[in-house]
């Protein structure tokens, strides 16, 4: 019996006579088992194409960002997800990751001008280095990590090109403590501007990555046209971003509903990085999780109850090019007193108008359908910054069919008391599979 297996055994046997549980023990058990040993990861070159190989091995990044729903990413195709920082858990987070047969694309918090970092201060710069230099350390040698995420647009909104420094520097130093695994950098779309400062500024980097979302179909010819001649990774996609879309008559985004949402999933895609076959090494879609920003379904692709909303099969067919034997249902139509999100609505307190949703059906199965009205979000970020939900308004939706299996549905809403914007959301739920559309449309309530 070894060490680590006597600590385990002396811990339960502590643990019962104390009256605990086992459940304490789970992080040592999982660390007595923890993999050891790095797997490296290249990229290789023949006549302009590029191959990511790990372990010697050709690999293809069907990633996703996020590090929730893991079983059902592998169950999908997935096999890979990305991660934005280090923080609590990471280890036991890459642990999971391994035994599911996932990589991480681990990121490298740094500071951000648009917070108030200052690339001009040397000391602060540095500190920075040896911080990242620490997470490094302690993380290169586990067989999940697939490469190094340096900074996540850090790009966005600056005006001190020295960050571009920073990253070559960290970089290097990466290079220099792991030797197995590739850097790369994330950046808030492309142009030529940046494109020449990593180009002259960081060529330490193995890799670009690129968050883009309304126009990911012009990333592939950007790539060429802007002279990038590496490999590159997207680190960030899905559906239309909130500053891409048409806003209303009082200055708020028009967001899609699921189903427009599904369809740009895999028809971009298709279009872009799957076909892209000499630069692109896959990509990670945004976002295997939820969270609020502008509202609390926008990038999401699951419900905060962790219900999968219908974007994850077309993931599903992207990753596997089978769609699911039982798919979510959709949304052909949704309209507020008989007008789209388009049509700038204009309600007064307490008036009462109709809301009717005109659902896709995809089984047989009945559809759960639930209304809310929301205020609209104040609290408005940039860059994915956290964002806080705003408050719901109860006691404003009457005569709901909660659950049909043919036809429309609707309902009639009373408009707020108080004015000002609002949205109405709707989801449609099959039950028997627990999948998810969404949609929403804002209205403003005036005198």
């Amino acid at each position: 019996m070894d060490r680590k297996e006597w600590l385990l055994k002396t811990s339960l046997l502590t643990a019962g006579s104390l009256g605990l549980s086992g459940n304490w023990l789970l992080p040592f058990a999982n660390w007595t088992n923890r993999p050891n040993g790095p797997i490296s990861v290249e990229i290789r070159e023949v006549n302009g194409l590029f191959q990511l190989y790990r372990g010697g091995e050709p690999y293809y990044i069907n990633g996703a960002g996020g590090s929730e729903h893991l079983d059902l990413l592998v169950s999908v195709g997935g096999n890979s997800i990305r991660r934005w920082s280090t923080g609590r858990n990471t280890m036991n987070m890459l642990d999971r990751a391994h035994n599911l047969g996932i990589t991480v694309c681990l990121g490298l918090n740094m500071g951000k001008e648009r917070h108030g970092f200052d690339y001009n201060n040397k000391e602060a710069v540095s500190k920075q280095l040896e911080r990242m230099r620490g997470e490094v350390l302690k993380y290169k040698d586990h067989p999940a990590v697939l490469m190094w995420g340096i900074g996540n647009e850090l790009d966005l909104n600056y005006t001190n090109t020295n960050v571009w420094q920073a990253i070559n520097d960290v970089s290097q130093m990466i290079h220099d403590e792991d030797p197995h695994h590739l850097t790369t950098t994330m950046i808030a779309g492309i142009n030529q501007q940046k494109i020449d400062h990593i180009k002259e500024k960081c060529s330490d980097l193995d890799l670009l990555s690129v968050n883009t979302y309304g126009g990911l179909l012009s990333l592939p010819k950007n790539i060429r046209d802007y002279g990038w001649n590496k490999a590159y990774i997207v680190t960030e996609w899905g559906p239309t971003g909130h500053w891409e879309t048409p806003r209303t008559e009082w200055d708020v985004a028009i967001e899609e509903t699921s189903t427009v949402k599904a369809k740009l999933y895999k028809d971009r895609y298709q279009a872009s990085i799957d076909s892209d076959t000499e630069k692109c090494l896959g990509s990670y879609v945004f976002l295997w999780g939820q969270k609020q920003e502008r509202t609390h379904t926008w990038y999401g692709m699951f419900m905060e109850n962790g219900d999968p909303i219908e974007v994850v099969d077309s993931m599903q067919y992207n990753w596997t090019g089978k769609w699911p034997e039982e798919r979510s249902p959709g949304i052909n139509d949704y309209q507020l007193d008989g007008k789209t999100a388009y049509d700038n609505i204009y309600l007064t307190p307490g008036q009462q108008v109709e809301a009717q949703v005109y659902p896709k059906y995809r089984t047989s199965h009945k559809i759960k359908i639930d209304w809310e009205v929301y205020k609209e979000s104040t609290d408005l970020k940039e860059g994915g910054d956290r964002e806080e939900k705003p408050p719901m308004v109860e006691g404003l939706i009457r005569g709901s069919e909660n659950e049909i299996e043919s036809g429309s549905s609707a309902v009639k809403l009373n408009a707020p008391k108080d004015t000002g914007p609002y949205r109405i959301f709707v989801y449609l739920k099959d039950e028997e599979i627990n999948r998810v559309a969404t949609a929403n449309i804002p209205f403003y309530v005036q005198d």
